[in-house]
């Protein structure tokens, strides 16, 4: 049987391949939004198209109050045992020419966002005596990557809290892992990266795929990874 799984940043690319993925599993999947409902609003009716059950929820993970009382209305309506932690933004430059505000948003959003969405449903979860907690990282926060101080940071950071975390809520049946993406393709990579470039980067000498993250995700949420904890998974063709 199904759970509610809530995948933040559910409308872009990775994050709209792991709804479909968990909807495909037989979860009824919140796709989650800030700005751009629509764009969440077309997944969730997508899936729904497909036979599967989705609806939509749009706040700020960023802000702590905005996310805490999104959280509530939602569990105000049932149980929340999968929470894919997915919303995250880039706003590159070196460190040297970084603005305070370029590395406050990145780690608010990032870092900061996983604290929001995931803290109020942590005793809910624990209540019940089972949950999935997955985190959408990165190889920078792995690697690091020029340009990429204040995101490698912030997912670094989430790769210490999730493993944390994994150790304070195993006694109740709750995993917490962390997914880390390389090159996978989208608008934004097909913009960035040369298909040489991605050739010399990923051993693999390819991109990957949206739906090749949100496999490993759906495995995670599964009952088949319940010894699965307090790891984290790179999909980066062999890039670490």
């Amino acid at each position: 049987m199904g759970a509610r799984a809530l995948v933040t940043g559910g409308s872009g690319a990775i994050g709209g391949a792991i709804c479909h993925a968990l909807a495909a599993a037989g979860h009824h999947v919140v796709v989650h939004a800030n700005r751009n409902r629509e764009r969440a609003e077309a997944v969730a009716g997508a899936i729904r198209g497909g036979g599967g059950s989705a609806e939509t929820a749009a706040f700020d993970v960023a802000d702590a109050e905005a996310a805490r009382a999104g959280v509530e209305t939602l569990l105000a309506d049932g149980p929340v045992q999968i929470v894919v932690n997915n919303a995250g933004i880039h706003d590159d430059a070196p460190m040297a020419g970084m603005s305070v505000e370029q590395w406050r948003r990145i780690v608010d959003v990032s870092l900061n966002g996983f604290f929001n969405v995931t803290q109020p449903l942590l005793l809910p979860m624990a209540r019940k005596r089972w949950g999935r907690i997955i985190n959408i990282s990165s190889v920078a926060g792995v690697l690091g990557n020029r340009g990429q101080a204040n995101y490698a940071a912030a997912k670094s950071g989430l790769h210490g809290a999730s493993k944390s975390l994994a150790r304070e809520m195993a006694s109740r049946n709750i995993t917490v892992n962390v997914v880390a993406p390389g090159v996978i393709a989208s608008a934004m990579t097909e913009n960035a990266f040369s298909p040489e470039q991605i050739r010399q980067l990923v051993p693999a000498g390819r991109a990957g795929k949206p739906e090749e993250v949100a496999a490993v995700v759906a495995f995670l949420a599964s009952e088949a990874a319940g010894y699965v904890s307090g790891q984290i998974i790179g999909v980066d063709g062999a890039m670490t």
